[in-house]
């Protein structure tokens, strides 16, 4: 639509247009909910907390918040595939680049790992018998990284300057001289500052693990989700800063005309490397703690121990080194010459050996169980065979002859879907009904969950397994439109019918959220007759739910103590009290970033200067304040009281 301001046209497209009604509509629905239940102080609780599990609720509840986001923009791109030559809306041609980028981005960057490490914040500390993480204020400053970066890539849109260079930000079309303006400045700082959060929740994770684990819980004990969680941490401390390193050079690239990814001395290549060495362990970043996931829930509901402990740990190690030696599949066209497209074929196709090796230990722990169908373990049953279809394509890409005949087609679309939504979200949907009563005390409804279940996996499977004949077709990626003529119609329109019944399994899981707040019920004390630790301490737990660490003499303790009708032995001594913290801190140091990523994506210096000084200010004032010393006083006054 064009508006006329002092004598000037100013053209502002229908979807910005659309995106700030909603917001404005929004909004106030919002806050009169707020304002008519009271929430306020749970807000305030929950935003200034320090508390691993809220931590943990709010990561998740972000991700799912920006999954919806990602979520709309795949049926709006579905919605353009529906039929051949269709014009549908507003997005086509450069719009329809910007659809795709804020999918493949928000769905890898602000949903599958900020959820996933929501999920480790909730039950790792839980289950190794901790009371809260190593660092807990550095949980909550993560936490906070990770919602400004994605805020800050948000809201792109609604300033008509959504990134347009693919998820990959590939150069030279990432660079200044082909997509100029400050559209892809968003994606720099909005990856930067929430990577920066992700390598803080990974440094803490590990901390958590090695030093707090209970008296006998050693690493041959501890159940698979921690130990996923740990291989996982790893592999960011790895994969992360390598990509903070691109994003560098390439924000040199955009804002002072360096040339590490073109020009002369620079060449598009570079960026691939460094990427990809970042993306590929990303992909194992997000599926190491999904199989932990589903090790510990399947275990659960087969009512048996894990199948092969000692080789699921194995295999898991195998697959988080392997996964650094792989990169250059994602390159096989490029040209890199015959002996390195050789041996990295051979390291991609090692690494689905570990890979199967968990399959089969997942199929003979559930061998002669006694299997409890509910929600989470129908979830952990969709995903094998969803999973090892996504393998056996991953096989076939590994191939770097075959490769050059798949390569950016429609088949790689394909593969992609069923490996990350076959392990990442298929997990956390499962994690979601299963540690829901942790999360809040009351258990998600079992029948609508098994509706939301057999609706996602259906249409996920009717959206994503004919895109494998489109792209044999010739259909390439990234394409909003095709011809009659190119014989992929049917495919496309089944894809979209089957997107449409995914989104329709959303609202089956929306309306059990609020179903189970209104009036579900409460779960009580350890719902799922669980086996392992998080299940010993009371629904939702309380801040320091262990006041006495238990002691670990072999694996599911807990699950033995009950069988046995023994209680859970725990230490003498009392363990020292945790203190709970609240601090305004994190937030303004985060709102400080925001400010200066905005000097930065519009190059306003004065704006720079003034996010440079409260960044600065942030940390001054965290170097001579310490919000414990208010609660030990709090916590002295009640004793003596």
């Amino acid at each position: 639509m064009e508006f006329s301001f002092n004598g000037k046209s100013v053209f502002v497209p229908t979807d910005v247009i659309a995106g700030w009604l909603s917001v404005l509509i929004i909004t106030p629905i919002v806050l009169y909910i707020i304002i008519k239940n009271r929430y306020w102080s749970t807000i305030l609780d929950y935003t200034t907390t320090t508390n691993h599990r809220k931590i943990g609720t709010l990561y998740i509840l972000f991700s799912m918040l920006f999954f919806l986001r990602a979520g709309v923009d795949a049926l709006f791109m579905r919605t353009q595939l529906l039929t051949p030559e269709n014009e549908f809306w507003v997005f086509q041609g450069e719009k329809y680049n910007e659809l795709f980028t804020t999918h493949g981005t928000m769905m890898i960057f602000f949903v599958a790992t900020p959820i996933l490490i929501g999920l480790m914040n909730v039950a790792v500390p839980l289950q190794i018998g901790a009371n809260d993480l190593a660092f807990p204020y550095l949980n909550l400053v993560g936490f906070y990284l990770f919602l400004t970066g994605g805020t800050i890539f948000f809201l792109a849109f609604f300033f008509n300057a959504a990134p347009n260079m693919g998820w990959t930000a590939y150069a030279p079309l990432s660079t200044d001289s082909y997509t100029p303006g400050p559209n892809n400045n968003f994606y720099i700082f909005g990856l930067q500052v929430s990577g920066l959060g992700t390598i803080f929740a990974a440094i803490n994770m590990m901390a958590t693990i090695i030093r707090l684990r209970a008296p006998g819980l050693t690493l041959s004990r501890m159940p698979l989700f921690p130990w996923a969680t740990l291989i996982t941490s790893f592999l960011i401390l790895i994969a992360f800063p390598v990509l903070a390193i691109a994003l560098l050079l390439l924000q040199f690239d955009r804002l002072y005309d360096a040339t590490f990814f073109l020009g002369e001395l620079g060449h598009p290549v570079y960026w691939q490397h460094l990427f990809w060495i970042f993306g590929h362990p990303e992909v194992y970043i997000i599926a190491l703690p999904a199989f932990g996931i589903f090790s510990d829930i399947i275990s659960n509901f087969s009512r048996k121990n894990v199948f092969g402990y000692t080789s699921m740990v194995i295999s898991l190690t195998l697959i988080g080194l392997l996964a650094l030696m792989v990169w250059v599949h994602h390159m096989f066209t490029v040209g890199l010459g015959a002996f390195s497209n050789t041996f990295f074929a051979i390291t991609s196709m090692l690494i689905a050996v570990p890979t199967g090796i968990k399959v089969f230990n997942w199929l003979f722990t559930m061998r002669r169980g006694v299997i409890s169908m509910k929600a989470p373990m129908m979830f952990a049953l969709g995903f094998i065979p969803t999973f090892v279809m996504g393998g056996v394509t991953g096989v076939m890409l590994s191939s770097a002859a075959a490769d050059m005949q798949f390569h950016d087609s429609y088949f790689v679309v394909a593969h992609l879907h069923y490996v990350i939504i076959g392990s990442t979200i298929l997990a956390a949907f499962a994690a979601i009904y299963y540690w829901y009563p942790i999360m809040t005390g009351k258990i998600l409804d079992d029948t609508l969950g098994k509706w939301h279940f057999w609706l996602f996996l259906i249409g996920f499977h009717l959206t994503f397994f004919l895109q494998h004949l489109a792209g044999l077709d010739g259909m390439p990626r990234r394409v909003y439109e095709y011809t009659q003529e190119d014989g992929v119609w049917s495919y496309n329109f089944i894809s979209s019918i089957g997107a449409y019944l995914m989104a329709v399994s959303m609202l089956f899981f929306l309306w059990n959220i609020i179903k189970t707040h209104r009036s579900g019920a409460k779960a009580g004390d350890d719902p799922w007759d669980g086996r392992t630790l998080e299940w010993s301490v009371p629904s939702p737990p309380p801040e320091h739910p262990f006041e006495r660490m238990p002691v670990i003499d072999r694996r599911d303790m807990f699950w033995w103590s009950k069988i046995n009708n023994k209680p859970l032995p725990v230490a003498k001594n009392p363990r020292p009290s945790p203190i709970a913290r609240r601090t305004f801190q994190p937030m303004f140091l985060a709102g400080s970033l925001f400010i200066l990523s905005f000097g930065f994506i519009y190059g306003w210096v004065w704006v720079q200067i003034l996010g440079g000084i409260l960044s600065l200010s942030t940390f001054v004032i965290r170097a001579f304040s310490d919000e414990r010393t208010e609660a030990y006083k709090r916590e002295e006054e009640e004793n003596e009281q």
